[in-house]
């Protein structure tokens, strides 16, 4: 009885086998080749020959073709085709799928993907910044594009005299590029780039968005009587600087203008951080003090110059980072001096006396006294940079807490130590005047005046720091007509001493 439900097993294995394979021969042989097409993930059709739908895409996108100037046109960038097989008949027309395509998604053409990967943290949020993506038909443009926005800020001929090692030597006086980069990190890929992105084909376009960025308002001035670069400039919240950048067939500040040309007012916004590593040597005219002397026996009311100043010259050798243009603070290698200064002396009689003044403060005889020593280098002027107002002086080149000087008889109203809204001041001291006229003296290392207590002009205040968001040692001094961020409006203060 096993040995015959046994041979009844094998006789219906063999059976159910023979049927099987003489199925899979039968259909088999009848199986077509297909192409499997998707949208997105989505199977959106069957066709019976790829090479088909990627022709008519070409044939079809012809303005596409005119438009970039390029051969072929490709499919969405969410687009995939899979060769299979199939027993149905049911295979799509190269038109439905076409059109499906053209319905749902954008085709693409080739070219190249930049992508800018910001490193540093912007100072106003103190995040790091969104990275910026860039669509190039080819590198040329691009490489076209930074050339020219290195331009702006070096020129040519510095540029490729750095480029191929052809600096001029210094002799006295002059600067080199040490070294020259992005902060940024770049990176580059070749890419299929959706139509209904921004292509640069063009590399004006593009050194255009990297110097000004996507928000530039192309606002045009008409130039009239008596106006010059620094006018123009000042009065758009534009340093001179910016201005020759927008309109590069001005050569410097000086330029002559004509009367009834238009000039660009763009704000500079730039998408990319050129840092450029400097060596310099260069002659700083260290000008004469106005120094008072009082002989008792000459009457209240005489006063005359009795010795004429002479300007000197210091020759200082440093080193400095400028970030597109704008120098941060020195490295101070050597300083020589070429001709010494000498100070003008004005004799008067008989001395007033305004009570006791610390420090070693020289009386120029003004109503306002050099905040200094001498021997400083003005190393950021009160000036418009990329549309925000640089509101001071920056005033560097002195030795950590060298003595930092009233400007003027006062009240000293703030002394603060960093803390609060004016984190970014670090230690800063702040004295009332007469007429309203408020004077700032930030980034001080020590502060030895606190708040209600009066000063005289050329009182020491402190000494010279880096505290608060500062690169190197110096004073940031600013005057205001009012009190500072409680409705006070900023002034040049070099108008003190005009």
């Amino acid at each position: 009885m096993k040995n015959k439900i046994i041979s009844i097993l094998v006789i219906l294995i063999l059976s159910v086998s023979i049927f099987l394979v003489s199925f899979a021969n039968k259909n088999y042989s009848k199986a077509k080749e297909v192409y499997q097409v998707y949208l997105n993930g989505n199977k959106i059709g069957m066709i019976a020959n790829d090479e088909d739908l990627y022709d008519l895409i070409n044939e079809r996108q012809k303005e596409i073709k005119k438009k970039y100037n390029v051969k072929n046109v490709y499919p969405p960038n969410g687009f995939d085709i899979v060769k299979s097989y199939t027993y149905e008949d049911m295979v799509n027309d190269v038109d439905e799928i076409y059109n499906q395509i053209e319905k749902e998604d954008d085709f693409t053409i080739k070219g190249y993907t930049i992508t800018i990967h910001k490193t540093e943290k912007d100072e106003e949020t103190g995040k790091v910044p969104d990275d910026i993506v860039i669509h190039v038909l080819n590198k040329k443009v691009f490489n076209e594009a930074i050339k020219r926005f290195v331009y702006s800020f070096i020129g040519k001929d510095a540029y490729n005299n750095y480029l191929n090692n052809t600096q001029p030597e210094i002799k006295d006086v002059g600067k080199i590029i040490q070294k020259m980069y992005f902060s940024e990190n770049i990176t580059i890929k070749e890419d299929n780039i959706s139509v209904k992105e921004k292509i640069y084909t063009d590399a004006t376009q593009l050194s255009q968005y990297l110097l000004f960025g996507s928000d530039i308002k192309q606002e045009e001035y008409t130039i009239k009587t008596g106006d010059t670069i620094p006018k123009i400039s000042e009065n758009h919240k534009l340093n001179p600087e910016e201005f020759l950048i927008a309109n590069p067939k001005y050569r410097d500040e000086n330029s002559l203008l004509t009367i009834g040309d238009n000039v660009s007012i763009a704000l500079i916004n730039p998408q990319l951080s050129l840092v450029t590593e400097m060596y310099v040597v260069e002659d700083v005219e260290q000008y004469f003090e106005k120094q008072t002397v009082y002989d008792e026996k000459k009457p209240y009311g005489y006063s005359k110059v009795t010795q004429q100043g002479v300007n000197g010259i210091t020759r200082f050798t440093e080193t400095y980072k400028s970030v597109n243009g704008e120098p941060g603070a020195a490295n101070v290698l050597k300083k020589e001096v070429l001709r010494e200064k000498v100070n003008q002396i004005t004799t008067k009689g008989k001395k007033v006396n305004y009570g006791s003044i610390s420090g070693n403060f020289i009386d120029t005889g003004g109503t306002w006294a050099w905040p200094t020593n001498s021997g400083y280098k003005i190393t950021s002027n009160y000036a418009w940079r990329w549309g925000k107002l640089h509101a001071a002086l920056d005033i560097a080149w002195l030795p950590r807490r060298s003595p930092i000087y009233a400007a003027g008889d006062g009240v000293v109203v703030t002394a603060t130590r960093g803390s609060g809204s004016g984190w970014s001041l670090g230690n800063y001291v702040v004295i009332k005047h007469d007429n309203n006229i408020y004077t700032q003296y930030a980034h001080m290392d020590v502060i030895s005046v606190s708040a209600g207590q009066t000063v005289k002009k050329g009182q020491v205040l402190g000494g010279m720091g880096d505290t608060g968001r500062a690169t190197g040692v110096h004073l940031h001094f600013a005057a205001f007509h009012g009190m500072p961020y409680q409705g006070g409006q900023p002034f040049n203060p070099m108008q003190l001493y005009r």
